[in-house]
């Protein structure tokens, strides 16, 4: 793949002064018609974008609306432990081992193509979600959700990268990254006021049928107000290195879901090395195409850019918090205080509340500020889960000095979350912008997945459903894990500050037509 020729600064002004003395010759014929075609061409952008992160607020949604519904499908289907956990964590499961594949397909076979084949299988799984008759036939729809969430959450990144220039760019990924959490976020209460209605007596099932009526209206407004596009160049999509890496993710995270209730058998260990083994074998071939011009699954040279690496660990320590409060905190709420699911949810409103201040309106701070945002964010987000922790760890429930400290959990997560992902792609260019998005959503959803596998499975096994103190005891010890993930998050987050987050002008390669993005 060609990288675009560079341009010495010079020569640039050389060829915006000729063009611009061009411009002025035909200025007052061709300006007015100019203008309304970009203002025409914006307007699309801006609404294509809607659509697209609707899509993905869809998709995160479903990351956390089972929580709050999690108590109750356990009592009406009857299902174990470790299969409630799989039913919360499938999906995700599914959606991080074929993010970076979804990605590759829209890079090759159109990004609005697979964001509409994504979004229609996304509308069907839920569909059986919500008419699944037991656990088994959920489980496998919640598998198939998370496979078709993969297939149209890439899309968004990249459209963005694609789209968007300069401060239209920034604006986009931070509503982007806004999106991507609050839905999480607003999972919880909006799960809690479909189990609480108990709409026509169906109880949980409407967290999931709410998705088709929506997943409807967007499929019509995909074609009506998204542009195709597409890479620069077709590439193929590499099927052993999605099957290794598949399969390495696998070994590696079935052993967290079922270890704990299972005791923690041998197997167990056993997967962890043969996951270890699988990746090594899938990352030598990975190397190998990269370095002869190949089509790997995961272009590594993407961590080669500035930043890309400790970016991304930061974002896994942070979800790997992030999810297994979620699970942790509802269960808490539901199973240990005996909390209904709309008060549950609603719990969470206040940290919605100042997340969505925090992330959007953290680039108005003072300019000195904005590199020592994200690390302080992140060590404010460690000490409102240990402050969390130590307040709850008798199983009493004290209301005020708790939602204070959601805020501070919030804000915390606002205020690091969508400055690590804005420096982790600082100063990618388009040709990376389909492996950047692949790999930034699934560092995401493997994070989140491992922190509900790990801390839920912890918790279902040391809190007694109906006893708050044994309740609390789980949700401290859940704490202790959660402040040493979020610290490791800012450390990490710390290194970032020599990546500049305002280099995201990102122009496309001067040798690429428009028509080469186009599907």
């Amino acid at each position: 793949m060609r990288q675009a020729p560079s341009v010495h600064p010079r020569g640039s002004r050389v060829l915006a002064g000729a063009v611009a003395a061009r411009s002025d010759t035909h200025s007052s014929s061709a300006g007015p018609a100019a203008f309304t075609a970009s203002s025409e061409a914006s307007r699309r952008r801006w609404q294509g974008l809607v659509v697209v992160l609707s899509g993905v607020f869809m998709a995160a949604l479903d990351t956390a609306i089972v929580n709050v519904a999690a108590p109750h499908i356990r009592a009406d289907l009857g299902v174990s432990g470790s299969a409630l956990v799989l039913v919360v964590s499938g999906y995700t499961l599914a959606y991080a081992m074929l993010l970076i594949t979804g990605a590759r397909l829209g890079d090759s076979h159109g990004h609005r193509r697979l964001f509409g084949l994504g979004l229609a299988g996304f509308t069907l799984a839920s569909l059986l979600c919500g008419l699944a008759p037991g656990g088994a036939v959920l489980i496998g729809a919640r598998v198939t959700q998370g496979g078709a969430a993969a297939l149209m959450v890439p899309q968004a990144l990249a459209i963005i990268q694609l789209q968007f220039q300069g401060a239209e760019r920034a604006r986009a990924l931070g509503l982007y990254a806004t999106t991507l959490s609050a839905g999480a976020v607003a999972g919880q209460i909006a799960g809690g006021a479909l189990v609480t209605a108990n709409l026509f007596g169906s109880s949980w099932r409407p967290v999931f049928l709410v998705n088709v009526p929506v997943g409807i209206a967007l499929l019509v407004a995909v074609r009506r107000c998204l542009d195709p596009t597409r890479g620069q160049a077709v590439r193929r999509t590499d099927l052993p290195g999605v099957a290794l890496l598949s399969t390495a993710v696998l070994l590696v995270l079935l052993p967290l879901i079922l270890g704990q209730s299972q005791g923690w058998p041998a197997w167990c260990f056993g997967a962890f090395a043969a996951g270890a083994a699988v990746t090594a074998v899938a990352l030598a071939p990975l190397r190998r195409r990269g370095r002869r011009s190949g089509d790997p699954l995961v272009d590594l040279s993407v961590f080669r850019e500035p930043g890309v690496g400790r970016g991304l660990a930061s974002l896994f320590a942070s979800f790997a918090a992030y999810g297994g409060f979620l699970f942790a905190f509802s269960f808490y709420l539901q199973a240990g205080l005996g909390e209904s699911p709309l008060r549950s949810g609603l719990t969470y409103a206040p940290m919605a509340t100042v997340f969505a201040v925090a992330s959007l309106g953290h680039t108005r701070l003072p300019g000195r500020l904005q590199p020592w945002l994200a690390p302080a964010g992140l060590a404010c987000l460690g000490a409102g889960y240990g402050a969390l922790g130590l307040l709850n760890h008798s199983g009493r429930w004290q209301a005020g000095p708790s939602l204070v400290l959601l805020c501070l959990v919030g804000a915390g997560f606002g205020l690091g979350f969508s400055p690590v992902i804005g420096r982790t792609v600082a100063r990618l260019g388009p040709r990376h912008a389909p492996d950047a998005s692949g790999l930034i959503n699934t560092t995401i959803q493997l994070g989140y997945v491992s922190g509900v596998a790990a801390l839920g499975s912890y918790f279902l096994g040391n809190a007694r459903p109906g006893d708050p103190v044994s309740a609390g005891h789980a949700f401290a010890g859940v704490s202790l894990a959660l402040v040493l993930l979020a610290f490791v998050a800012a450390l990490f987050a710390a290194t970032l500050r020599g990546t500049a987050s305002g280099a995201l002008d990102l122009p496309m390669p001067t040798d690429a037509a428009p028509e080469a993005i186009v599907a």
